[in-house]
């Protein structure tokens, strides 16, 4: 097998998720006997379209608006954390502790913030929670793009926003390893549910992908301890249809675009 990318770039901190992820993806590539092409030069949208890719994760939310038909879904990983398991995450919705809003009605005029508008856990999740509550359009006074999710926890620890939707395995994983970057805060709600991050290929890929992600979990025990991924789960494209349903059942209430 010729050199190819292989990359998880989409939860990369703190730094023993980071050092599990290259320790998975090396012993993948070893099971493989493939070898790894550096993509330093490649952006995300770059990385996920290239016809050398093996193995990244993707957004659901670019997958089905973005990518679809162009790459191949490989599977979906059943992390058993806090906040997600049986393949399945959700988004939390936070706020300071000091913050006198309650309920997410009481956010209608308040200060919000994504990671950017191609989220699936940032925005769209965020979007069909506040669809029914949006009056005119309009939910927020103003919206922030932070362009990450732990910038957005920032942005709420300063008092820079009053509300995030923050992805649940990204809270987990801060949570356990960096508890400092989510300490004063709390949680207002959850979001719908929402299948996991899928992993993808360049088209033409085969089961036998996931099948070895699989056998190097079960070879890396302390990996699956760190990054809470017990199996990657069989998926497609259908799947994550229900994402596109969030974004219909917000445009029909008047909410195509989260502000």
């Amino acid at each position: 097998m010729s050199d190819r990318y292989a990359e998880l770039q989409m939860y990369v901190a703190p730094q023993p998720v980071q050092q599990a992820n290259e320790r998975w993806l090396a012993h993948i590539l070893e099971r493989l006997g493939a070898t790894r092409r550096t993509a330093e030069h490649l952006d995300l949208r770059s990385l996920w379209r290239a016809p050398e890719l093996l193995l990244t994760q993707t957004c659901g939310y670019p997958l089905m608006t973005e990518l679809r038909g162009h790459v191949q879904v490989i599977g979906r990983p059943r992390y058993e954390l806090p906040h997600s398991s049986g393949g399945q995450h959700c988004s939390l919705l936070l706020t300071r502790d000091d913050n006198p809003r309650s309920g997410l009605a009481d956010f209608y005029d308040s200060r919000g913030v994504i990671n950017g508008h191609d989220s699936n856990s940032g925005m769209n999740l965020l979007r069909e929670r506040l669809a029914p509550l949006q009056q005119g359009g309009r939910f927020f006074a103003e919206v922030g793009i932070s362009g990450a999710h732990r910038e957005s926890l920032r942005w709420l620890r300063e008092d820079r926003a009053d509300l995030a939707a923050i992805d649940s395995v990204t809270f987990d994983y801060l949570a356990r390893f960096a508890p400092e970057e989510v300490a004063g805060l709390r949680l207002v709600t959850r979001s719908a549910p929402s299948p996991t991050l899928p992993y993808i290929s360049a088209l033409g890929s085969s089961e036998a992908l996931r099948e070895t992600m699989n056998l190097a979990l079960q070879d890396l025990p302390d990996v699956v301890e760190i990054l809470g991924v017990h199996e990657v789960l069989p998926a497609t494209e259908a799947d994550y249809q229900l994402l596109l349903d969030y974004r219909q059942q917000a445009e029909a209430l008047g909410y195509p675009k989260l502000q």
